[in-house]
């Protein structure tokens, strides 16, 4: 019986590790292929684009990096979009400058637009990225035409912040951050916690849907690439991020749910009554990943974007 066990032990140990092998291969050729380094005064911009037609500056969620920007977005592409979706500060092969501010942000994304040539944009924040995204709005008004908030955090309530901890301990070592994405392709509790989104909203989401929250889940690999930017990001995510929401000269459209684990539909509905154009989309439910209503989040998403403006 005690050989059984050694032997069983070994054979799982063995599987374990060639799976995260594998894995950990498989995403940073993924890496590789997709992301470009841009130099700037603020140090190395990694971005990537996707798709032609009007460009939209996508800026990705904590946890996430280019990655994440695009496969939360990449559905925009087909409604005649060009996507630039840059890793924010701290995140895989983007600098962490000594000001790391959301202003400081918004200035390194107009000159990265610059070395692209793109003199004017659309720009939408998902959940911590809502702060640099209307940073951006308030300091580039003539390159601005319209924001759009997935989820904004722009206050994490005080839970939230304790998770964020125990996260900044567990993505330290990109084996835990990896056993945690694979171990919540069997707890739905543990995916749900994980992507802000109640457990029984994941247990019914779509086949579509349940590959889509994997796919988010899987961009927060590897873990020690993002740890610095999801430091920033939790200490970010307050009012003390501000800018004068009275400034935002251009339109603004806040998505989220009402069963946001990370509360976020109280920030989307405060910042759309600040702006001077405000419009708020409020969901019963969907939770922090929009789950079932990713499709009809982007629709409203691109009906707003493709509206004319001067």
């Amino acid at each position: 019986m005690r050989r059984f066990l050694i032997l069983t032990s070994f054979v799982a140990g063995l599987a374990t590790a060639l799976l995260y092998r594998h894995d950990m291969k498989r995403t940073k050729a993924r890496l590789k292929r997709m992301g470009t380094v841009a130099t700037t005064s603020f140090g190395p911009i990694d971005f990537a684009e996707l798709g032609d037609g009007k460009p939209v500056l996508v800026l990705h969620g904590t946890g996430g990096g280019y990655d994440q920007g695009l496969d939360m977005t990449a559905a925009l592409t087909d409604e005649g979009f060009r996507l630039i979706a840059p890793s924010r500060f701290g995140y895989l092969r983007t600098a962490l400058p000594a000001d790391y501010s959301a202003a400081a942000q918004a200035d390194a994304y107009a000159e990265l637009l610059d070395r692209l040539g793109v003199e004017r944009c659309a720009v939408i924040g998902i959940s911590a990225g809502a702060w640099p995204a209307l940073h951006f709005a308030v300091r580039y008004p003539k390159r601005c035409s319209a924001v759009v908030l997935l989820v904004p955090a722009t206050d994490l309530p005080r839970k939230v912040r304790i998770l964020g901890g125990v996260l900044t301990r567990l993505f330290a070592c990109d084996f835990l951050g990896w056993a945690a994405v694979r171990l919540s392709d069997v707890f739905p509790a543990l995916r749900g916690m994980m992507v802000g989104t109640p457990a029984r909203v994941v247990r019914r989401a779509s086949p579509k849907e349940k590959r889509r929250i994997r796919s988010i889940l899987f961009d927060s690999l590897p873990a020690h690439a993002r740890l610095d930017g999801i430091r920033i990001d939790i200490a970010q995510c307050s009012p003390d991020s501000a800018c004068a929401l009275a400034d935002v000269a251009c339109p603004v459209l806040a998505i989220s749910t009402e069963d946001d684990a990370f509360e976020t539909a109280g920030r989307a509905r405060e910042v759309a009554a600040a702006v001077p154009d405000g419009t708020v989309v409020i969901y019963s439910s969907g939770g922090h990943a929009l789950v079932n209503r990713y499709s009809q989040a982007l629709r409203e998403t691109a009906i707003f974007l493709k509206r004319e403006r001067p």
